[in-house]
């Protein structure tokens, strides 16, 4: 009686089906753990507009004014109160001070059209219109803007070659 031993051998086509997806799948964890600087700066500025937006919600529901600011490393909300005036929020909430991640900046705030100056808060009132505003950020070569219009509307803009282009809404 002959016995036949047939092993199975994996052949080049297959081996290189396997290399190609372990590639991919190596390429998609990479870039998942560490975001080019243009998917970095969007990620964070629809946080902003998203903060800004429960920062005005907020003020709205509990008739009291929230403020921010923003610094070189990062920025604050703050709550407006009668006896103390502004107090910074705190760690525990939604709207706690944030960290910009390494080389992001807030590089400039306009109020009403208008350049301010370091230090001046932005306001999200209780009652009365909301103001327009545009925060800009910048990270390397790449910038984008939050936007808020007197509708209460808050979109993120990204801006290429010096233009200001809206590329995505929230």
């Amino acid at each position: 009686m002959v016995q036949s031993f047939h092993s199975r051998a994996y052949t080049l086509i297959e081996m290189l089906v396997v290399l190609v997806i372990a590639g991919l799948f190596v390429a998609l964890v990479s870039t998942i753990a560490h975001p080019d600087e243009k998917g970095l700066l969007r990620i964070e500025a629809q946080r902003l507009a998203q903060l800004f937006d429960v920062a005005a919600t907020e003020s709205r529901l509990t008739g009291k004014t929230i403020g921010w600011t923003a610094d070189a490393s990062g920025y604050r909300f703050w709550r407006l109160r009668e006896v103390s005036g502004w107090t910074p929020i705190g760690e525990g909430e939604t709207l706690r001070a944030r960290a910009l991640p390494d080389g992001m900046t807030i590089s400039a705030l306009r109020v009403e059209n208008v350049p301010t100056q370091a230090g001046v808060r932005l306001e999200f009132a209780a009652y009365g219109p909301a103001l327009s505003f545009v925060v800009q950020m910048a990270m390397g070569t790449e910038r984008s803007a939050v936007v808020g219009s007197p509708s209460g509307e808050v979109r993120v803009a990204v801006s290429e070659g010096g233009i200001g282009v809206e590329t995505a809404q929230r």
